[in-house]
């Protein structure tokens, strides 16, 4: 996969040289070019920005820039790579009024052989540039929570590794992401449950006696117990729009312990809260 991002802070992208994204770039199997957007610039003082049509506070990134910057990625790169057998890369845009960032996306990013993110500054780039590459190319505006950052750089870090833990041969074991919390079709969307390593007791706690059992059975059903009550505690809605579908007897009669209860439409809900009956 190729990665390419354009940022004003090339600094803040060095973590992607570290841990498994920077292990997967030296094996080959992630090719990250980050680019300096000031290299696009043509004043002495390499200005990027302006103050908003229309008035308002801060200041909106200029089009120019960004739309040399773009044109010399999608231009350039050598003569293998995705470019060369004419994939056309995904303009992943971070911005808090884009998509949710979720799992889903995550995999079906890591799925696509070249990814470009802008991670912009101040209050955001001239939309003009978006409206220019959306007709050439599937953008993606992406949000990774309802929060405001200062710059896209860090959301950035965060889909990358995200995407870049799903690509084949990066993680060590090719069955660890498969029960992630949120991993699409795992344990009905939920949170993934605690884990426990060596030594057997730590500072006078000790380890669930399943889990020593040896048994498979009891285990598995253990840790999907502890899913649900995690996800009811930490994360109510996904158990309120979970498929009833996806859950067994089991799981129901835990529900109904942890205080949910059942409509006739099967979905479940709080006492009190709205449940069709």
């Amino acid at each position: 996969m190729r990665i390419d991002v354009v940022t004003i802070f090339p600094e803040y992208l060095e973590p992607l040289n570290v841990s498994l994204v920077g292990k997967a770039r030296a094996r080959g199997q992630l090719d990250v070019r980050v680019h300096d957007l000031r290299s696009w610039t043509h004043d002495r003082h390499h200005t990027v920005d302006d103050t908003p049509y229309g008035g308002g506070p801060g200041m909106v990134m200029k089009p120019e820039p960004w739309g040399e910057a773009l044109d010399h990625i999608l231009t350039t790169g050598g003569d293998d790579g995705p470019e060369a057998a004419g994939e056309r890369p995904v303009l992943v845009v971070p911005t808090p009024s884009g998509e949710p960032f979720t799992q889903e996306l995550a995999v079906e990013l890591s799925e696509r052989p070249w990814l470009v993110f802008t991670p912009a500054r101040y209050e955001g780039i001239d939309r003009r540039v978006i409206e220019e590459y959306g007709e050439r190319l599937d953008v993606r505006e992406v949000s990774i929570g309802d929060y405001v950052l200062a710059g896209g750089e860090a959301p950035v870090l965060v889909m990358v590794e995200a995407v870049a833990r799903l690509l084949p041969g990066v993680l060590g074991n090719a069955e660890s992401h498969r029960d992630d919390s949120f991993a699409p079709g795992a344990m009905a969307d939920l949170l993934e449950g605690p884990v426990f390593t060596k030594p057997p007791e730590w500072r006078g706690r000790g380890i669930p006696e399943v889990l020593l059992s040896g048994h498979h059975g009891r285990i598995a059903r253990w840790r999907r117990d502890q899913a649900l009550a995690r996800t009811s505690a930490n994360r109510p809605d996904l158990i309120a729009r979970c498929d009833p579908a996806a859950l067994d007897k089991r799981d129901r009669a835990t529900l109904a312990e942890l205080g949910w209860q059942q409509g006739t439409d099967g979905r479940f809900g709080r006492p009190g809260e709205a449940v069709e009956e």
